[in-house]
């Protein structure tokens, strides 16, 4: 299921990204990859969720997969079809929340995620509806999404109780 994802990604991102202007996407792909490799050093002993690889040799090389490929990918999709009107940018970060969530769903009915410590697909949904505009946010003011982050990821560290060592 994870190398199906990632490869629909890579199809899709070739498709239908702006290829000609990712430079002015890149630092908003790497603000996802240092928020994922940030996720997983934090969560270290207290992962909230838990990838269980398939045709990927273990989690590790799973999670470096999601975090390379697809995540900057995806949000390379995203911000390059970004709409210009208010109302087409709602439907637009709706769309890309339901698309995580319906995958988020699939890998948890096929058994290829499961949650721990407190997490659950709900949390996911709230997780997404604050993540795009997150991203859209670092894209347009980096430093205030910055800013906004830090408050963020440490009342997820409150609510979930991790414990840093």
């Amino acid at each position: 299921m994870h190398l199906i994802l990632t490869l629909v990604t890579i199809l899709a991102a070739w498709r239908w990204s702006d290829w000609r202007d990712w430079k002015q996407y890149h630092s908003s792909m790497l603000y996802v990859v240092a928020a994922g490799f940030l996720y997983e050093f934090l969560t270290l002993d207290q992962t909230l969720w838990v990838f269980h690889p398939d045709f990927f040799y273990n989690q590790t090389i799973t999670i470096i997969v999601y975090a390379v490929v697809t995540m900057p990918l995806t949000i390379l999709l995203y911000l390059s079809n970004y709409p210009k009107t208010i109302g087409k940018q709602i439907l637009h970060i709706c769309l890309w929340i339901g698309i995580y969530v319906s995958v988020e769903v699939i890998l948890f009915v096929s058994g290829r995620i499961t949650y721990q410590n407190g997490w659950n697909l709900g949390y996911s949904v709230l997780f997404d509806t604050m993540m795009f505009p997150m991203i859209k946010l670092h894209h347009s003011r980096p430093l205030l999404a910055y800013i906004i982050s830090i408050p963020i990821v440490y009342g997820l560290i409150l609510l979930f109780h991790i414990q840093l060592q």
